[in-house]
């Protein structure tokens, strides 16, 4: 017969289980991922009531992490971009607690808020529910040029990206070059960053932006949907969604990218020219901080990895759609701002006032800004960058390198061109040295050009008229085409190998002056043709 248990051997057992469960609950939380994200979720519902508790100061205690609350807190608008990650990963996540680096570090209590909604952004920011709004320097006049805006004196202090993918150009069937476009209706989000890529391309190909029909759109999106109907030929668009805009409409094609205009869409952040005189040392807390980011990230895959859960989980994207974004852009190192601000004398690739200026001219010319914005050294605040030149050292802190070309190929003198820019170029005859005049003209119409479109390679090619031999003619367009790449390169530094010289002589004249019959003609027929290449193979 059984016997039954006393009272103390139940207590006993009853003690032996819940030590079983409480070292079993212990290991699944600090041993395996699953115990990881209900802690981090935890943690978070924690940090956002105490955030909207409406305290003063302090922070509510989360098991070893605290969420922070008060009025100190350094509020930041983002949008849906993959640029944004060097922020999230050093305040690991989006919220203020005592686990983020910006407090560890400097003390500092960060928030990123999404929001997607510009106009409704821009509102928050002037009514002080936002201290730092995100923005690209080309659009950045359309924030500048208002008056009821530059009265409160908004100043560029960081530079977070350059687009390296995220801003296409898409095409139907028909159209195989940017010269293509011509009469072609494009829909295209006005104003906008969009407007700046579609303008930047058509200027390689010797078009003005009213040489295609815009088929206006309230933004990018839009303008994909738009782009699967019968009323457009092309349209401005973001990745990804052009990829499902591309599958629906048989024949269509990506025509260029920011991946090939890599240095014409650079996000800044900005803040109140009154909140930065008051809270210098957070612009620059926030400023290293984030350059910190950006040297981690590119240090090892894991960090990326830690980065884009972080990203995912604050854009509500899946950890691989996040790092999918996150390769859609270039990071701007502490490098890359001295660059971006102009406080690098030696570099002479695009900065961040020479894409403000352009647009804020163009944005005035086509009547979307009431006047011409200020110039981009009133509107910048220069002072973080250069504070942290001096302690943020070393390699991992460099801006990004130029980059290097192979020898081109024989098959690229003759490959297709994705662009074709002719331009005249008066040489003395006879001669193939440049005039003052002639590196103007090349200064003006083609450095800003090979600047943009940084990874193409260029095809340079010598034309002239049928007066003279032919063979003389054909070496003196080659060596007239050599001197226009050779002053590219000595001037702003890029790659001799990225250019392609060929000198066609009297052989490719233009269409209708074939008999070089008239001075006008000849004169046609005399000059030299800028080409972007669609294929670029770098090293």
């Amino acid at each position: 017969m059984a016997k039954r248990l006393t009272t103390f051997s139940k207590f006993l057992i009853t003690m032996l289980i819940i030590l079983g469960l409480f070292f079993l609950i212990r290991y699944v939380l600090n041993k395996t991922e699953i115990g990881s994200n209900l802690k981090k979720q935890g943690e978070e519902y924690v940090a956002q009531s105490g955030n909207d508790n409406g305290s003063s100061s302090g922070g509510v205690s989360t098991g070893g992490t605290t969420a922070l609350t008060g009025n100190d807190v350094l509020d930041v608008q983002l949008v849906t971009w993959g640029g944004y990650a060097p922020g999230l990963y050093f305040n690991e996540g989006a919220l203020p607690t005592t686990r983020s680096r910006y407090f560890k570090d400097y003390g500092l209590k960060v928030k990123f808020h999404l929001n997607d909604n510009l106009e409704n952004a821009l509102n928050g920011w002037v009514a002080g529910e936002y201290d730092v709004l995100v923005q690209t320097a080309d659009a950045f006049p359309l924030y500048t040029a208002p008056t009821e805006i530059n009265d409160l004196k908004p100043r560029a202090f960081m530079q977070v990206d350059w687009s390296r993918g995220g801003d296409v150009i898409i095409a139907k069937r028909g159209i195989n070059s940017i010269n293509d476009l011509k009469g072609k209706r494009v829909a295209v989000a006005e104003p906008s960053p969009s407007q700046t890529l579609l303008i930047a391309a058509l200027e390689a190909a010797g078009l003005n932006y009213s040489d295609v029909q815009v088929v206006a759109s309230p933004d990018p999106v839009v303008a994909a949907t738009t782009f699967k109907g019968p009323d457009v030929d092309a349209a401005v668009v973001w990745s990804p969604f052009h990829l499902e805009a591309l599958r629906e409409i048989p024949g269509s094609k990506q025509l260029i990218s920011s991946r090939e205009l890599d240095h014409i869409i650079g996000d800044i952040m900005f803040a109140k020219q009154d909140y930065i005189d008051a809270n210098r040392d957070k612009i620059q807390a926030f400023y290293e901080g984030w350059m910190k980011g950006v040297a981690e990230l590119y240090a090892n895959e894991g960090n990326q990895q830690k980065a884009a859960k972080l990203l995912g989980e604050f854009l509500g994207f899946p950890e691989e759609d996040a790092m999918g974004a996150m390769m859609d852009v270039r990071w701007a190192s502490q490098g890359d701002n001295m660059n971006f601000f102009g406080l690098n004398p030696s570099y002479r690739g695009m900065k961040g006032g020479d894409l403000y200026s352009k647009m804020a001219t163009s944005f005035f010319n086509l009547e979307q800004a009431e006047r011409v914005a200020p110039p981009w050294r009133s509107v910048t605040y220069t002072g973080a960058v250069s504070a942290a030149n001096s302690r943020l050292t070393g390699p991992q802190y460099r801006a990004e390198d130029q980059p290097e070309f192979a020898p081109p190929s024989p098959a690229e003198r003759t490959a297709p061109a994705l662009a074709t820019k002719p331009i005249t170029i008066n040489f003395p005859t006879g001669q193939s040295a440049l005039s003052e005049n002639a590196k103007t003209i090349i200064d003006l119409q083609l450095a800003g050009i090979a600047k943009s479109f940084g990874y193409l390679r260029v095809r340079v090619e010598g034309n002239t008229d049928n007066v003279g031999q032919q063979a003389m003619n054909i070496r003196l367009s080659e060596a007239r085409a050599r001197s226009v790449a050779d002053y590219l390169a000595q001037t702003y530094g890029m790659s001799e190998n990225r250019f392609i010289i060929v000198g066609n002589g009297p052989s490719n004249p233009v269409a209708g002056c074939e008999d070089n019959a008239t001075e006008a003609c000849r004169a046609k027929n005399r000059r030299t043709e800028f080409q972007l290449l669609s294929s670029a193979p770098v090293q």
